[in-house]
């Protein structure tokens, strides 16, 4: 059975995840390390507990989730994975980046991307796909069945969702997957968000008030 450790990375407060299991291979999830203790910490985790790091995947391809990619390619000869619908918004952080004050150095771009249906498979463990846009063209939620876990990334978020007033973003897009997919898990479903804390299906379908 997978499990999840999660860092805190970058001026966005963005939630860096690792899921690893019994055979020791791991996946590195919207790795968003921006400062060398961000990525010392990240690395630190992964040799302490002997971990073979064999998946890099992007639930979406804003700033904040992909400032790690490049590092994670460097360390361990990992590329991005994520749906093809994300490759304008990751060519577009070359350009914004420096406007915003940060470094980038530019992903390398995926030998193979994601659909929108199906499964990502490590060690022991199936990540299924969940095709969610609406806070990105074409964002992609990784759940695994038998953990009873879903990395969300900025579409659901405790009490809240993603912001929809980036380009790509969609208000009512982002609000039907929530309702029509997410909400279609098991209430006792942890989800782990791109930021803030986690929380549950069941909780957010009695308290979220965007929904």
């Amino acid at each position: 059975m997978a499990t999840i450790q999660s860092f805190e990375n970058n001026p966005y407060q963005e939630n860096t995840y690792l899921l690893f299991d019994e055979t020791g291979e791991c996946a590195i999830i919207d790795p968003g390390m921006y400062t060398a203790a961000e990525q010392n910490a990240v690395v630190d985790f992964i040799q302490e507990n002997k971990l073979t790091p064999v998946l890099l995947l992007n639930t979406h391809c804003h700033i904040d989730h992909v400032l790690g990619n490049k590092f994670i390619f460097d360390q361990f000869g990992l590329k991005p994975r994520f749906h093809i619908g994300e490759s304008d918004t990751l060519a577009a952080v070359v350009a914004y980046a420096p406007a915003m004050g940060f470094r980038y150095d530019a992903s390398p771009l995926p030998d193979e991307y994601l659909p929108e249906t199906g499964a990502v498979k490590f060690g022991n463990t199936e990540l299924q796909l969940i095709f969610a846009p609406g806070h990105s063209p074409a964002h992609l939620c990784f759940y695994d069945k038998t953990a009873n876990i879903l990395i969300g990334g900025d579409v659901l978020f405790r009490n809240s969702i993603g912001r929809t007033d980036l380009p790509g973003g969609n208000f009512s897009t982002l609000v039907k997957n929530i309702e029509e997919k997410l909400f279609a898990l098991p209430d006792d479903c942890t989800v782990y968000p791109g930021h803030g804390p986690e929380t549950t299906i069941g909780y957010e379908k009695q308290t979220n008030p965007y929904l």
